[in-house]
């Protein structure tokens, strides 16, 4: 049976440090595969500067190519919204149970939110989380930080956003280094967060 850690987000743009942390997790802890879940575009939120969900899985799938252990999902854009992570684990669990067990890939800090999700009582039970370090307020409650279902893997801290990115390229400056080079070329191309 396959480990596959999930790793939820809207990836708009996907940059380095989503690539780093997704290859990290994979070849550091016992995962065999991390699939990025992409976020899908709520259809109550429309934010002007989320991409159309098939731009930001195209960019998702041109970043990870050439690394086999990691996979590009759109399972969230067909579930009805707003969605919870919890509905999607049973919805991977349905269509793929007998051939994975998946873990959640979390950052510290979601880690340090995770007791206000819908249902966290149950991911825990039935699910075991991955933690990577990342800079930010608060502190992990007590009763996560030993928790066994919860494994903190040291990797790198990256402090790249996607936010910083847009506004960044929006105005005009280079930055092309946090992007990998297929994820530039197709904004670049598509003249997207101009």
């Amino acid at each position: 049976m396959k480990k596959v850690g999930l790793f939820f987000g809207t990836f708009n743009p996907i940059h380095i440090g989503h690539l780093v942390i997704a290859n990290h997790m994979v070849e550091f802890s016992d995962l065999d595969e991390v699939w990025l879940v992409i976020t899908p575009r709520s259809p109550f939120k429309q934010k002007q500067s989320l991409l159309d969900n098939y731009h930001r899985y195209q960019m998702v799938y041109e970043a990870i190519k050439d690394y086999p252990k990691l996979k590009a999902s759109k399972i969230e854009f067909d579930l009805p919204q707003p969605n919870y992570t919890i509905n999607t684990l049973l919805h991977l669990e349905e269509q793929y149970g007998s051939d994975f067990q998946f873990a959640l890939l979390m950052g510290e800090d979601n880690l340090k939110s995770f007791h206000k999700w819908k249902n966290y009582e149950a991911i825990l039970k039935n699910y075991a989380i991955y933690s990577y370090p990342r800079v930010s307020l608060g502190v992990i409650p007590e009763a996560l930080e030993d928790h066994p279902k919860i494994q903190h893997i040291k990797a790198p801290i990256m402090e790249i956003s996607s936010t910083f990115i847009r506004k960044h390229h929006k105005a005009g400056k280079n930055i092309r280094t946090m992007l990998p080079e297929a994820v530039w070329k197709y904004m670049d191309e598509m003249n997207f967060y101009r």
